[in-house]
């Protein structure tokens, strides 16, 4: 697919590591050759060249990747990728859905099936204790499996009407509230929106969370919207890509993995993919002026994941749900230029979950994290089947395995970096009013 190049970037959001990341894979500074040095002159024809050093790019391990991890952390994953048999590679591509609330039960589910881990929804909690034992157990089972990589233990934790841990985690505002605190004053709205992210990604790391599945991306359209609402920042599309990179920045601060969504946008469709395929009618051009603009924002700033929406963008893939249209993939890696951690929105919901094989779809269109399936243990049989056949390619596979491992990584390293205060309830509690007043 031919696209132009995108001219509209959300001020500022270029980060230190984009820039690493364009040396280190040699594109020049200045106009000099892709090792930095000035061009040599064109050797006399009456003397032999003098030998030259190589100019073969060579990867730099301690260089970012842009995303997250290193190109270090990302190469030992890969290694350990192609050394994982298929179900060990099947479960490493999978959050799964637990139902209940024993956490043995919920660690069995993670280390006998080797899932990346799993997304903890209310229904799985009772307590801050239980809370707490259900993430600590999470990752004990990752370790137990013999797995040297961090698990994913997921969360739902939007603020306003999305709270997977209501009565044990602070409540924060919709995210509408950071929109409407950025429109009162950009500079205080900025700080308050960064802030509350930190503050909110430390108490969900305090309670034993890896990942955090939010911001929000989407601009809504409104009373139309009966999905997003309030949880998208705002309708108007600069507002939204403001408080998108502030919230990201909160988060990265946090040492907690982010994942923007939905991908390319689920506020401007007019029914719930929770419930049916919704169609999403805009042109390309209609788009890239409109929903795309967060999402390359939050790329620009460094966002480790995005995930996949279940709506059919017509333009590109009529009929068919984003989360298993390879165009759409396509959209992502190739215009909006994303090279991280691409996850589906839950493969449980209604707008896939009577289509056949979704996860070996989603897959091979170009998920890497498949989030909880309608059956975690017959999904996983049929991945591993589906990569042990060739369904699935290997290489498919193990490029989706290696992301996530280097990810998983990453936010390890980075988490161990910032320790989580003593007060940190107190913080966050702080921070949620003090959203709630900008706003």
């Amino acid at each position: 697919m031919s696209t132009p190049a995108r001219t509209t970037r959300a001020a500022g959001a270029l980060t230190a590591a984009t820039l690493l990341l364009a040396t280190a894979c040699g594109a020049p500074q200045d106009g000099s050759g892709a090792d930095g040095a000035a061009p040599s002159a064109t050797p006399s024809s009456s003397a032999p060249a003098e030998p030259t050093e190589s100019t073969e790019p060579t990867v730099d391990p301690d260089a970012p990747t842009g995303w997250g991890p290193t190109e270090g952390e990302l190469a030992d994953a890969q290694e350990m990728a192609a050394a994982m048999t298929d179900a060990e590679l099947a479960g490493q591509v999978v959050v799964g859905r637990y139902r209940g609330a024993d956490p043995a039960e919920a660690a069995a589910m993670v280390r006998d099936l080797h899932l990346a881990g799993l997304s903890v929804t209310s229904d799985n909690l009772t307590d801050e204790a239980q809370a707490r034992a259900m993430t600590a157990a999470i990752s004990r089972a990752v370790a137990a499996d013999g797995r040297d990589v961090p698990a994913v233990v997921g969360v739902d934790q939007e603020g306003g009407t999305v709270e997977q841990l209501r009565g044990i985690a602070t409540t924060f505002p919709a995210f509408a509230e950071a929109g409407e605190a950025l429109a009162a004053d950009p500079q205080q709205g900025r700080r308050v929106v960064t802030a509350a992210a930190d503050a909110a990604g430390l108490e969900l790391r305090d309670l034993g969370f890896t990942w955090v599945f939010g911001p929000v991306a989407d601009v809504t359209i409104g009373a139309a919207d009966p999905t997003i609402g309030s949880r998208s920042p705002s309708p108007d599309v600069d507002l939204a890509t403001e408080a998108v990179v502030a919230a990201l920045a909160g988060y990265a601060d946090a040492g907690l993995v982010t994942t923007t969504k939905h991908f390319p946008g689920h506020g401007a469709v007019t029914s719930d993919s929770h419930l049916t395929l919704p169609e999403l009618d805009s042109t390309l051009a209609e788009l890239r002026a409109r929903d795309l603009r967060p999402f390359e924002a939050a790329v620009d700033a460094g966002a480790p994941a995005v995930m996949m929406s279940h709506i059919a963008l017509d333009a590109l893939a009529p009929g068919e749900p984003a989360t298993l249209a390879a165009p759409v993939y396509e959209l992502l890696r190739d215009e909006v230029g994303f090279e991280g951690v691409v996850i589906t929105d839950s493969l449980g919901m209604g707008a896939v979950v009577g289509r056949d094989t979704p996860a070996v779809q989603a897959l091979n269109a170009g998920a890497d994290l498949l989030l909880m399936p309608a059956d975690t243990e017959a999904t996983h049989a049929t991945l591993t089947a589906a990569i042990g056949s060739g369904t699935v390619p290997r290489d498919r596979a193990e490029q989706a395995a290696a992301r996530v491992i280097a990810l998983q990584r990453w936010q390890a390293r980075t988490a161990a970096a910032v320790p989580v205060p003593d007060d940190v309830g107190a913080r966050a509690e702080q921070a949620a009013a003090d959203l709630a007043a900008a706003g």
